[in-house]
């Protein structure tokens, strides 16, 4: 093995050369370290705790995360965040991807977030539990304010996919259930991307049809079939949910299976297990209907046979009433004094009238012995124009006293029920068949004849008495083959 050489020189004239010193500035060094930061962690998953959220008005999410004792700042801008399908809270365990860089303004170390995940449980579920909470919060979940479904829809407005076969299975329920039931259909998007904006426009266009026009509906039926979760993320939409909740119209929301829950489930007027059992629920079978309609015939009628009875016998009472029987002379009664105050009221006018006249005369004649003819004129028209003047408003007032008397008279007597009573009377006729209006012309041992109103009487006559003024004249008759007495009749005078 050869030994190693070594060579040294020495210039005693030399001296050490020192190393060139280079000076950065700070943004040049932070600069530096930025580059090599993203050069180095281009793109790295991260795990950790969130504190400290702020989120910004301009959409961008400021955050960090903690592991222990150590911390990293996260800026996730608005484009990225936007695209969350959760809500970042402090204490909440996520797992981020993004680069690692340096914020040149504070010389920190950040992490440019865009993508973040919760830990445990997926993203969806845990935005679907935080709107969920926040929107029963806002009371939009509460039962008060559910709409009730029509009894009769005339059309129904149903926003689903044209193409699926849940319209099919709601138009055979429907044909089945109620033929001549209108459905509209609003074709939409049920998954993925712009689904929940067509789903959400759907609920506003029906909404803005209820105003008169052309496509207006009764009731709004959001349907889709079943699915995982990511399928029916556009159904826990919270645009979507807000429509459905300021919705003028009811909606019934029939997305997925039964197990399946969705936010429009609690926000709609109705859930629905399916779309085939919405379409039952939100019309009645025209059978049941029809038995429905006929059973409120029935109980109708009953009600108003129940109701002419009970006023029958009501009318039948007040026909027995003796109030009633005095009616007639309580009336006339009325008319004599009435008749007394107009001759009394024609009296004193024309005793007035007279007394006006001699003083006419009187004055007349005191013109004429002092000559003053001309005064005698003027007073003379004086007097007969007031002359004129008392005895027309006399006169009008008599007339509209005894017009004022006259439809007094009418109604008493329309609505005496003397004219109900009055139907009871029999007609009495004589041998010979004629009726019988005076006893005197009858003799005892007459046979008469009365027909009532069912049947007749035959009777015979046993004694007759004229007729006694404000009295009664009875009359005593034996009876034929009705085996009765005729009843006596009152006798009044007529003025």
């Amino acid at each position: 093995m050869d030994e190693p050489q070594f060579s040294f020189s020495f210039n005693p004239d030399s001296s050490p050369v020192a190393p060139e010193r280079r000076i950065f500035g700070v943004a040049e060094l932070v600069s530096s370290v930025r580059g090599r930061l993203e050069q180095g962690f281009p793109d790295v998953w991260v795990q950790g705790e969130i504190s400290n959220h702020r989120p910004a008005e301009s959409g961008h999410l400021y955050l960090s995360l903690k592991d222990g004792d150590a911390q990293l700042r996260v800026v996730m801008f608005r484009n990225q965040a936007r695209l969350l399908r959760f809500r970042p809270a402090n204490g909440m365990a996520v797992l981020v991807r993004g680069r690692v860089t340096l914020y040149e303004a504070r010389g920190e170390l950040q992490m440019m977030a865009e993508f973040m995940e919760p830990m445990g449980a997926g993203a969806l579920q845990v935005a679907f539990e935080q709107l969920k909470a926040r929107l029963a919060s806002e009371g939009l979940f509460s039962p008060e304010r559910k709409k009730p479904l029509p009894t009769l829809p005339r059309r129904i407005g149903v926003i689903t996919s044209p193409r699926g076969a849940v319209i099919q299975d709601i138009l055979n329920v429907l044909r089945r259930r109620h033929h001549s039931l209108g459905v509209l259909l609003y074709p939409a998007l049920v998954q993925g991307e712009g689904a929940a904006e067509e789903l959400t426009a759907g609920v506003r266009y029906f909404n803005q049809q209820a105003a008169g026009g052309a496509h207006a509906v009764d009731v709004i039926v959001l349907a889709r079939g079943g699915g995982s979760l990511e399928d029916l993320a556009a159904f826990n939409d919270e645009g979507l949910a807000r429509a459905v909740a300021a919705s003028e119209l009811p909606v019934i929301s029939a997305v997925g299976h039964e197990t399946d829950f969705t936010i429009c489930d609690f926000v709609a007027d109705l859930r629905a297990p399916t779309p085939s059992a919405a379409a039952e629920l939100v019309v009645r079978s025209h059978h049941e209907i029809e038995e429905e309609v006929a059973g409120l015939a029935s109980r109708l009628r009953r009600a108003m046979q129940y109701k002419l009875l009970y006023e029958r016998q009501q009318l039948t009472a007040l026909e027995r009433h003796r109030v009633f029987a005095r009616m007639e002379d309580w009336i006339a009664r009325r008319q004599q004094r009435v008749d007394e105050l107009l001759y009394r009221l024609e009296s004193l006018v024309r005793a007035r009238l007279g007394e006006s006249g001699r003083r006419l005369e009187l004055a007349l004649a005191h013109l004429n012995r002092r000559e003053l003819g001309q005064q005698l004129q003027l007073q003379q028209g004086r007097l007969a124009a007031r002359a004129a003047e008392l005895t027309t408003s006399m006169r009008a007032g008599l007339l509209r006293r005894r017009t004022r008397l006259e439809q007094a008279t009418g109604k008493l007597e329309t609505l005496s029920p003397l004219a109900i009573l009055g139907r009871g009377y029999s007609l009495v006729f004589d041998a010979q068949g004629q009726l019988v209006k005076d006893a005197a012309r009858l003799a005892a041992g007459d046979l008469l004849r009365a027909r009532l109103a069912r049947g007749e009487v035959t009777a015979r006559v046993e004694q007759t008495s004229a007729p006694e003024e404000h009295g009664e004249a009875p009359t005593e008759a034996k009876g034929g083959r009705g085996g009765g007495a005729a009843r006596p009749q009152k006798a009044r005078k007529e003025k």
